[in-house]
């Protein structure tokens, strides 16, 4: 029997993720007899889903920023656009380094070495940590992104011993002795992209249960829209692609000119007067990425508008929509608040102490506007992001 990409077919991807998610003990046999090789898991499952962590930070460090303890820093673009890359390269590295040690440690438990089913266990059981990696666009909801992780420590216990065929009284033993492999290997991947990044970055400084169409609840996470899961996964597909083929000597995917996000940015808004102007961009891996942000100043207050393609990165923005991204937090001077209006993901914070707030909306699964800084109000914010040109946009993300 010829082998399959997996959950190829009239099943599809989508399916083949709630199955494993809710029924993981009956999905885990099919995928153990399913064919497949080592090839057709990566580019399949491995490639499309791995990226889902590595853009998510990047969207979220571009969005909100990285800090705590009421400290805030946003990475500058190309650094981001270079962190992630390496993130999500690594990631795969880490799927095929635990899928050699899967199978080396096998005869050890009685079970049979066999580098496809190993492989299968590494890629198929990090499916909920792969999903769980959405969260990193809203740090308050990274909780959760820890919550998918141990469910995919589960998944692992589930199908590990039934696809390397170890027997019953060895199978905790094997699991246990792997979950630790798979732990090690997780913490050296980790602090490869914080060693290799940390320096990348500051160079950077110095010079985003039913059938499609349809919807289901996952405990913890909430309801998920099945027909925009499906389109956000074929978009990760494709920019799995395109960087492969951008790797192969292919022409990296293009952004648009900085130049043409500076003419976006208004003189003035609301009164305020646009003093400093400056744009970026850079690619790294076939993907490419812009932006461009203006100061606008009045009297003693000013604020930042911004406008950043995120290229095919972008495309997390759809997931975020098949998951219905919200948060809400209110605090004794101001709020911050996180939601999907009309297909976009809009974000807002408001501190009165200060007047200072932010306000971010992402448009065409692509692009990133923001405005932030102190201003009289939140509506001048918005006003402010308001003036840029959503219909143009909408039209440079097709």
């Amino acid at each position: 029997m010829a082998s399959q990409v997996p959950g190829s077919g009239t099943n599809g991807m989508v399916d083949r993720i709630k199955r494993l998610l809710l029924q993981p003990k009956v999905e885990w046999p099919a995928i153990d007899v399913e064919p497949m090789t080592v090839k057709s898991i990566f580019t399949g499952w491995v490639l499309p889903l791995a990226a889902i962590g590595p853009v998510a930070l990047l969207i979220g460090g571009q969005v909100f920023g990285i800090g705590a303890l009421g400290f805030s820093y946003r990475p500058p673009l190309v650094g981001a656009i270079v962190t992630a890359v390496l993130g999500y390269a690594l990631s795969v590295l880490g799927v095929f380094v635990l899928s050699l040690v899967i199978d080396a440690l096998a005869p050890s438990f009685n079970g049979q070495k066999n580098p496809v089913q190993a492989t299968k266990v590494a890629a198929f059981a990090a499916t909920a940590s792969y999903l769980g990696g959405v969260f990193g666009i809203i740090p308050m909801l990274a909780i959760l992104g820890i919550l998918a992780a141990l469910y995919s420590l589960y998944l692992f216990w589930v199908g590990l011993p039934l696809l390397m065929k170890v027997p019953a009284d060895k199978a905790v033993g094997y699991v246990v002795v792997t979950i630790i492999a798979a732990i090690v290997v997780n913490f050296v991947v980790g602090l490869l992209v914080g060693l290799i990044a940390a320096p990348l970055m500051m160079a950077s400084a110095l010079a985003s249960t039913s059938t499609s169409g349809g919807s289901i609840t996952v405990p913890g996470v909430g309801t998920i829209d099945t027909a925009k899961m499906e389109a956000a996964t074929q978009k990760l597909q494709a920019t799995a692609q395109q960087m492969e083929a951008a790797n192969k000597g292919g022409a990296a995917v293009p952004a648009v000119s900085p130049d043409a996000l500076q003419s976006m940015l208004p003189a003035s808004v609301a009164g305020f007067t646009r003093t400093t102007v400056s744009s970026q961009g850079g690619s790294a891996a076939g993907i490419g990425g812009s932006n461009a942000e203006g100061e606008y100043t009045l009297g003693d207050k000013s604020f930042k508008l911004s406008v950043t393609d995120a290229n095919a990165m972008g495309a997390l923005a759809t997931l975020g929509g098949a998951l219905n991204v919200q948060s809400s937090k209110t605090t004794a001077t101001g709020y911050e608040k996180t939601q999907m209006v009309g297909g976009r993901m809009v974000s807002e914070e408001w501190d009165n102490s200060d007047s200072h707030g932010k306000f971010t909306t992402m448009v065409g699964s692509r692009f990133i506007v923001a405005a932030e800084g102190s201003a009289p109000n939140i509506d001048t914010l918005k006003q402010a992001v308001a003036t840029i040109d959503m219909a143009r946009l909408e039209g440079m993300a097709k």
